[in-house]
């Protein structure tokens, strides 16, 4: 249990109508009562109410700010600790010296990053899984990847670990008593036991794996790379899907001369979209510096988005690009569809397969249904569930489910094999604590304070 009192401005730094001061921790009442003057003693005040007044100087009694002070009592609050929220004047100044009153009272210092969330978990309000689903929420960058986190938030996924979690541990505690009472061990009903369990847990972990690239890719986006020779149309295409100018756009080869980095959703599919510099072969320094950066850009992409335009005929540059990354996610956008083409299709459907090709009209704003539903069908075999939002997302919890999974295998695998039952048990130990690292169970203090320490000041 923690003792001392934290608080932090919660609220983004800047200006706006209202800024937040959160306080938590077993002082945050009294201390917040010592500088706040109003017709009610916070002390007094009722869990879950309002209260009208300012914040004072207690050395001078002079007013600082103008403030509404939200009291919610323990256990019933965010951290499950007493929490005072400040509601004061947004703008820099006005929060600042809210806080340095705050600060200056005895017991109270400044939370550090995911502090507040960090006390949720640790006072056992949340699991890390629901804690590590707040982060996602702060930086959802869909409607969809926003649903999926409130989900996890919820515990919806949390609830489905921990019922994996009680079939192993009855598998565990079967073998265990076996192990401590050999006489009564029946070694066939011990090893379809083993064989039923472990199965029903594969099943359901199979079933949580299954959607976890979907569901990681809604958490971080596709990294989309966007190539082709300089003037096919790249930047165009970034400010058609971003919905504004942010690349430069003329007739004049080589404008990009860096990576532009946009992120956009299309079909509830949040992209991050890096606009290249046009690749070919220059004297230009400054442009063979940005042609660099595009082929590295290529190599980290998840998707690539390649470039041609539907009035030029296919250029030696474009062949040798295609032939380098034909087996990745790729899909060809034919620009300038509108245009007469001189593209010879025969060929290009040779190298990329015809079902991996899009035509677009940027310029007319034609073609983006058609893209977004090649991108959909690419990464999710043409349809987001509607239904079940219970991804796997995190790339932490997508691991130790796979070690688990594995550890199950060994098990069965142990079974079939006539290995004795107590060397099968750590297999099954093994999937268990796998398991309990997702929810926090089996985990260290410094993969907690890591996990954290990704957090904003304030949440």
């Amino acid at each position: 249990m923690v003792h001392d009192t934290i608080a932090a401005i919660s609220t983004a730094v800047g200006e706006g109508g209202i800024a937040i001061i959160r306080v938590s921790g077993p002082d945050a009442i009294e201390g917040t009562a010592r500088i706040f003057r109003s017709r009610t003693d916070l002390r007094d005040a009722a869990t879950h109410t309002l209260h009208y007044g300012h914040i004072i100087d207690p050395k001078t009694d002079e007013q600082v700010e103008e403030v509404i002070v939200t009291v919610m009592r323990g256990p019933r609050s965010f951290t499950a600790e007493d929490v005072v929220e400040i509601n004061a004047h947004g703008g820099v100044v006005a929060v600042k010296k809210v806080l340095d009153q705050v600060l200056l009272q005895d017991g109270m210092r400044l939370a550090e990053p995911g502090e507040f969330t960090k006390r949720a978990f640790l006072n056992g309000r949340i699991d890390l899984m629901q804690a590590e689903a707040v982060i996602d929420l702060i930086r959802s960058k869909s409607d969809r990847a926003f649903s999926v986190a409130r989900k996890q938030a919820e515990g919806t996924l949390s609830k489905r670990i921990k019922a994996l979690r009680q079939t192993v541990i009855e598998l565990l505690a079967h073998i265990e008593v076996n192990i401590d009472y050999p006489e009564h061990d029946v070694e066939d009903l011990t090893s379809n036991y083993i064989r039923e369990q472990s199965g029903s847990a594969l099943e359901e972990i199979g079933k949580l794996l299954k959607t976890a690239n979907e569901g990681k890719i809604l958490r971080e986006g596709i990294m989309t790379a966007i190539v082709g020779r300089p003037n096919v149309g790249k930047s165009s295409l970034l400010n058609m899907l971003a919905q504004e100018n942010k690349a430069i756009v003329t007739d004049i080869p080589g404008t990009t001369r860096d990576v532009i980095e946009e992120y956009v959703t299309l079909n509830h599919i949040p992209l991050r979209l890096l606009d290249t510099a046009g690749i070919r072969e220059t004297s230009d320094i400054v442009e063979r510096i940005g042609v660099e950066r595009s082929h590295n850009a290529l190599e980290e992409a998840d998707l690539i988005l390649f470039v041609l335009n539907n009035n030029e005929p296919i250029h030696e540059d474009d062949r040798a690009l295609l032939e380098k990354v034909k087996d990745r996610q790729l899909i060809l956008i034919i620009n300038k569809s509108d245009l007469e083409s001189k593209l010879e299709m025969a060929e290009i459907e040779a190298l990329v397969g015809e079902e991996r090709i899009v035509r677009m009209s940027v310029r007319e704003e034609e073609g983006l249904d058609r893209l977004e539903k090649a991108i959909s069908k690419l990464f999710f075999e043409g349809q987001l569930d509607s239904g079940d939002l219970t991804y796997v997302s995190n790339v932490r919890h997508i691991s130790l489910l796979k070690r688990a999974q594995q550890s199950l295998l060994d098990a069965i695998d142990a079974s079939n094999t006539g290995i004795p039952i107590d060397l099968i048990q750590i297999d099954v130990r093994s999937a268990w604590e796998s398991l309990g690292e997702i929810l926090g169970d089996e985990v260290g203090d410094s993969l907690i304070d890591q996990i954290f320490s990704q957090f904003c000041l304030g949440k």
